[in-house]
């Protein structure tokens, strides 16, 4: 070919080689779907951060309450067997006392205290440190003899209310391990409070209530006809039981400025 013809088939084929060189190349089992997505790591502006997402925040749990205590059965008692003495005179009922007093506290071995001797020489000892218009022992001599025998402390209190009498009693032998000395028969007789049941622990329940006092007497077996007998040694005794020989002591009978009420030789806590 020359000519026209000749260059216009020349720029054909140019064109043709043009269009092949800038096509993309795609092979034959790629298809437009395959192609990568793009992505940008970039952070957004920041007029374009996300709002937060709302939580919304977990029930507050309802406390539980916590059950109320309620008062269980409790008993204390110091006797052991051995510990009672009796008295050898009609009027050696303190004497006879501080030597049962003595064998409940001695839990060492070192011997009972049972001796007629003795207790006559306890007797002087508590007479002596006593005065009313009877010439007898009274409580205040009963406390200061169990104090200078090494059995600790002891008070003579004076309580109006019969209830809160044996609950002080109870209290104190809980607190101290000792027992209790009882005025009774309005001030002529002297009996020794070893224990006691209740209903709730002193330790637990400043409110407890006593349902029973054991007690030794040391005028057992003889006891009294005005009064009533006496009770056999470790006997428990309801409230209303200990109530016909455990009553109020008048003032006027010796010399106390204490004022009438149920009487307790009490232990005191060690200083």
């Amino acid at each position: 070919m020359t000519g026209a013809p000749a260059r216009l088939l020349a720029r054909l084929v140019a064109l043709t080689m043009l269009l092949t060189a800038c096509a993309p190349a795609i092979g034959f089992d790629e298809t437009a779907t395959d192609r990568p997505i793009a992505t940008s790591s970039a952070r957004p502006a920041a007029g374009d951060v996300a709002p937060t997402p709302h939580r919304t925040p977990a029930p507050t749990p309802t406390p539980v309450p916590t059950p109320t205590a309620v008062p269980q059965a409790f008993a204390l008692n110091l006797y052991q067997e051995g510990d009672f003495v009796p008295q050898y005179t009609f009027d050696w009922c303190v004497a006879a006392s501080i030597q049962i007093a003595h064998n409940l506290i001695d839990d060492t071995g070192g011997g009972t205290w049972a001796d007629r001797a003795q207790q006559g020489d306890l007797w002087e000892r508590a007479r002596a440190r006593s005065s009313n218009s009877f010439n007898g022992a009274n409580p205040l001599g009963w406390a200061e003899v169990l104090a200078d025998v090494g059995m600790g402390p002891y008070a003579v209190v004076s309580i109006a209310d019969y209830k809160d009498a044996l609950q002080t009693a109870a209290r104190a032998i809980t607190e101290t391990g000792r027992p209790v000395g009882l005025v009774m028969w309005s001030g002529r007789h002297a009996w020794v409070m070893s224990g006691f049941e209740s209903l709730g622990d002193p330790d637990q329940f400043p409110e407890f209530s006593v349902t029973g006092v054991r007690v030794l007497d040391p005028l057992y077996p003889h006891g009294s006809g005005q009064w009533g007998p006496s009770p056999a040694p470790n006997s428990l005794l309801s409230p209303e039981q200990l109530a016909p020989q455990f009553v109020v002591r008048e003032p006027r009978r010796w010399s106390s400025d204490l004022p009438a009420g149920y009487l307790l030789v009490l232990p005191q806590a060690e200083a």
